[in-house]
């Protein structure tokens, strides 16, 4: 006896398990939560028949039964902490566990008063409920991280601010053997006119379990705001993490972006820039490492609205083993956005016969009077240059180390963490 009714599909079963969980808090932001939830009841998990998705397949994701993180800052300790706190940011690191801020984690003794860090609870409801998800574009991930809403960092940079030492945001995430976990960590910054800050956006995970880090970080630059943001992404092997990066630039404003991927079994960055005031400059620069069989996925838009804006964008990806790499670049250029200066370049080094890169570089330009150049290019360690480093002495594996962080060392330069190269893992041969 023949029937219509089909199994629904994994991505279907997978977004119904967690809004199942998702809990109904009476509080000002109750109905943008409800919003969201709604907008997932018709929303589907994204499969590789999907363009912006083709080469990340995510079964190895819905496979798993996921419980939402809970509050767990009483069960890591201060110890635990440690190891992962930057000397540059000795107090000026807010730690949060499993997405939720832990005060007594953290030491922000060093900020200033003005500059303001204050949790979801803490925060001015009318502003954030404004500002909330009116930079980030409503995918279904996204959606999922608004439906949630279980904390936010919420950072504003008063007019003006210039001093300061590296502001480190670690997110922890703290799964146990026997069960997953969802972790969906916010951030929402703004930086007001003539204002600076270096952002340290860092992603850890404890525990021997399998998180899931669902990320979304929206920034706001004023005019003439300058922020230097960095993101490392360093959690365990069993870990997956998907983040967005949304950033809307103002007038003379700079973004400057050096994001390392050296962790997950599986990762994705989506980022999403856009200028909207002349004489913009963003500065992209992206390291991802990879070994074994691990996959990371780089999926960048960069929109320049207006005239007088100038880009440059730098990915470099380094594959060892059998992972897979991914790089997908979008410029958009518009028909207003006459006199723009925009580079992109994709470059890719792998380290072994089965390790595999797909890179897609794009342009796309509707004004005439502009400067855009964009390449991709995929290569081997050169064997005339390790036998040359051998001629002077040097054994071969030390050879291909120092050929590989000099590969790197363009996307390292500029970070101001002293200990940085120390703590990338042994899988990488400059490590």
């Amino acid at each position: 006896m023949s029937t219509n009714l089909q199994k629904p599909l994994p991505g279907r079963l997978f977004l119904d398990h967690i809004l199942a969980q998702l809990p109904d808090l009476p509080d000002p932001y109750s109905s943008l939560r409800a919003q969201a939830r709604a907008q997932l009841a018709e929303l589907g998990i994204p499969t590789t028949r999907e363009e912006d998705w083709k080469y990340s397949d995510l079964s190895p994701l819905l496979a798993h039964d996921f419980r939402l993180g809970r509050e767990l800052s009483t069960s890591v300790c201060a110890a635990e902490v440690e190891p992962y706190v930057w000397p540059e940011s000795r107090g000026s690191c807010a730690v949060f566990v499993n997405g939720y801020f832990a005060p007594q984690l953290s030491n922000l003794s060093a900020l200033p008063q003005p500059l303001l860090l204050v949790p979801l609870s803490q925060a001015d409801a009318s502003w954030l409920t404004a500002q909330l998800q009116t930079l980030a574009s409503e995918d279904v991930f996204t959606t999922l991280n608004t439906a949630h809403l279980g904390d936010v960092a919420c950072i504003r940079v008063p007019k003006g601010w210039q001093d300061g030492p590296p502001l480190q945001l670690l997110y922890l995430s703290f799964a146990s053997e026997a069960q997953p976990i969802l972790v969906q960590p916010r951030c929402l910054l703004f930086l007001e006119a003539h204002s600076r800050l270096t952002l340290i956006e860092d992603y850890v995970s404890l525990g021997s379990g399998i998180p899931f880090t669902n990320a979304v970080t929206e920034i706001h630059l004023a005019d003439n705001a300058h922020l230097h943001h960095i993101i490392l992404q360093r959690q365990g092997s069993t870990a997956f993490q998907i983040g967005k990066t949304a950033v809307r630039q103002s007038r003379d404003s700079h973004y400057r972006q050096q994001a390392l991927q050296w962790g997950c079994q599986f990762s994705r960055h989506n980022l999403e820039i856009t200028q909207i005031g002349s004489q913009a400059h963003t500065d992209l620069k992206g390291l991802t490492l990879l070994g074994g069989s691990q996959q990371s996925d780089t999926y960048s838009r960069l929109v320049h609205q207006v005239p007088h804006g100038s880009s440059r964008q730098l990915h470099k990806c380094i594959v060892d083993g059998s992972a897979h790499a991914v790089f997908r670049g979008r410029v958009l250029v518009c028909q207003a956005a006459q006199l723009t200066d925009a580079a992109q370049s994709n470059r890719n080094l792998l380290l072994s016969p089965k390790a595999r890169v797909d890179t897609q570089p794009q342009l796309e330009i509707f004004a005439d009077n502009v400067k855009c150049t964009h390449g991709a290019t995929v290569s081997q360690l050169e064997t005339e240059e390790i036998f040359y480093l051998q001629s002077r002495g040097i054994p071969q594996a030390q050879a291909r180390q120092l050929l590989t962080y000099a590969f790197a060392a363009e996307v390292l330069a500029g970070i101001p963490l002293a200990t940085l190269s120390q703590k990338l893992p042994q899988l990488n041969p400059f490590a």
